[in-house]
């Protein structure tokens, strides 16, 4: 008998795949998780029925809220990841030995519990020395810092459930008053595509362009996501993602395999049925 997994986008859309072998599924006090092997994906995380990641393409979400913000600004020191309990932007950032502190807050200790069991070529380096896990809801969290962080990255599941405070008004007031004044924000901004995400996509960018000075959009081909267009928020008190890019980049020698410079300057040429989702905004 054939066993699939299926994500609805819309009641008239959905997307499938076939499963080799359920791993785990247990319920946290926040969401259900489980983990399955795929035949074409690899192993997959799913939360309360919808895919967080495949063994197959995480690489280039991971790589593309982290190195964006890096390559802008590479004096990077204090981090803060918020949720990303699968580890994936905290292997991605551990690549930089310049970086010194990464706090990371996520609500569901399970979520990387499970990671660190079921996925470990993504939470590899959860355990590296320059990371500390605060088991915390990160609407709070963030709330009593103060010109703590000269980077942000908010790798929330999407806007509904455990994650829906991290895309309101306030908390974008409260990741500005924790940021350093060359302090840069990245966040997942949902897809253009399918009308609800569209829809949520336009609020976030609105909320995060009422409070920073620089708000861009910026995107990624992720085969496995809704529509497979995937759109990042980049935010700063000043710097330029274009304009500010540090051409030194290329010295570090970081290993990627989605990221380089050339896409870091075309991401953020977006289409015109994107622009005009934000023109309004």
């Amino acid at each position: 008998m054939d066993l699939w997994f299926t994500e609805y986008y819309t009641k008239n859309a959905r997307f499938s795949i076939k499963v080799d072998k359920h791993i785990v599924s247990v319920e946290s006090e926040y969401q259900r998780i489980d983990v399955f092997d795929s035949y074409l994906f690899g192993r997959v995380l799913v939360l309360d029925g919808y895919l967080m990641l495949t063994e197959k393409d995480e690489f280039i979400y991971h790589e593309m809220m982290t190195h964006i913000p890096m390559a802008v600004n590479p004096k990077i020191r204090d981090v803060l990841v918020i949720g990303a309990g699968d580890g994936g932007v905290v292997r991605e950032l551990t690549k930089y030995d310049s970086i010194e502190r990464i706090d990371m807050a996520e609500i569901d200790k399970m979520v990387v519990d499970i990671c660190k069991e079921y996925l470990p070529l993504t939470a590899c380096k959860l355990d590296d020395e320059r990371v500390k896990i605060y088991y915390e809801d990160g609407l709070k969290f963030v709330r009593s810092k103060e010109n703590a962080y000269d980077l942000i990255i908010v790798d929330s599941t999407d806007p509904f459930g455990p994650g829906e405070d991290l895309f309101t008004k306030e908390f974008y007031g409260n990741c500005y008053k924790a940021l350093k004044d060359s302090g840069i924000l990245v966040n997942q901004h949902e897809s253009p595509y399918y009308p609800n995400d569209a829809l949520a996509a336009k609020r976030t960018h609105q909320r995060i362009n009422s409070v920073f000075p620089v708000a861009k959009v910026y995107q990624a081909h992720i085969p496995t996501y809704p529509s497979g267009h995937w759109l990042f928020g980049f935010a700063s008190k000043g710097l330029d993602p274009i304009t500010d890019l540090d051409p030194d980049w290329n010295s570090l020698s970081i290993k990627t395999r989605y990221y380089n410079m050339d896409l870091h300057k075309g991401c953020f040429a977006l289409p015109n049925y994107v622009k005009e989702l934000f023109e309004n905004a």
